[in-house]
């Protein structure tokens, strides 16, 4: 298998914008924390808060799915 020919150039410049966004995700990580921190000193349980977050990232459906079979575990085990 022959090697593609490599542009250090090229090479560099991508390594460079792979660099700028890990530092723009880890700012990121950063910001989220602290409103989570924030949310905590006003008296929300982050867990709970985590968990509200992630559902509302789920589509409609993905989310009734999830519910449900939520329920049939619990109920399962006598949680319900």
């Amino acid at each position: 298998m022959a090697l593609p020919h490599v542009s250090a150039e090229h090479l560099r410049q991508f390594v460079e914008r792979i660099e700028t966004l890990e530092a723009e995700r880890a700012a990121v990580g950063q910001q989220i924390r602290e409103v989570y921190a924030e949310a905590k000193a006003s008296g929300y349980d982050v867990r709970t808060l985590r968990a509200v977050v992630r559902l509302r990232a789920m589509d409609g459906a993905k989310r009734a799915e999830a519910e449900a079979l939520l329920e049939t575990y619990k109920a399962a085990l006598g949680l319900a």
